[in-house]
């Protein structure tokens, strides 16, 4: 039993738990380049952080003061460039070790693959955008609710319309 799960740990055939599990874990690596890649262009690049920004307070980083009004519109552009690499990715974690690609072409695979990833990172910015203008919460805690959004939306998605299960 444990030689099975094992296996199906190793390769890309895997019942539904295991899957998701699988899921999981890769979706855990994609979403960690994602924070990786938009603290530091945060941080470094286009500052999008305040002092009392949670991330800023727990690594004791020192950050540039910016408006509300450029926070809130380069938290959109960091979200961007950070989709990008995170993206990519969970696509080849996806189609390597999670799911069985072939269900499209490539090419209609990997602009499906965007295609639902951007649409659900479309709303969680469009979610944490308002947290940031209109709520003033800080970019952490926005950051936060766009992953949740993207989260949901996109195992469902992936599962069922883009890969073959």
């Amino acid at each position: 039993m444990v030689e099975d799960l094992l296996q199906q740990f190793l390769q890309r055939e895997s019942g539904p738990l295991v899957q998701f599990i699988k899921y999981a874990i890769g979706g855990g690596i994609a979403t960690s380049v994602d924070i990786l890649v938009f603290y530091l262009v945060a941080w470094k690049l286009l500052p999008a952080l305040r002092d009392d920004d949670p991330g800023v307070v727990r690594l004791g980083l020192t950050v540039k003061a910016v408006t509300e009004a450029e926070r809130s519109s380069r938290f959109i552009a960091i979200t961007l460039i950070a989709f990008i690499f995170s993206n990519l990715t969970a696509y080849l974690i996806n189609i390597y070790w999670v799911f069985e690609p072939g269900r499209h072409a490539w090419y209609w695979e990997v602009l499906l693959f965007y295609a639902v990833s951007g649409i659900s990172i479309f709303i969680g910015t469009a979610i944490g955008w308002v947290m940031i203008k209109w709520f003033h919460v800080s970019t952490s805690f926005s950051y936060l609710s766009k992953i949740m959004a993207a989260l949901l939306i996109n195992f469902v998605c992936r599962k069922f319309f883009i890969f073959q299960g």
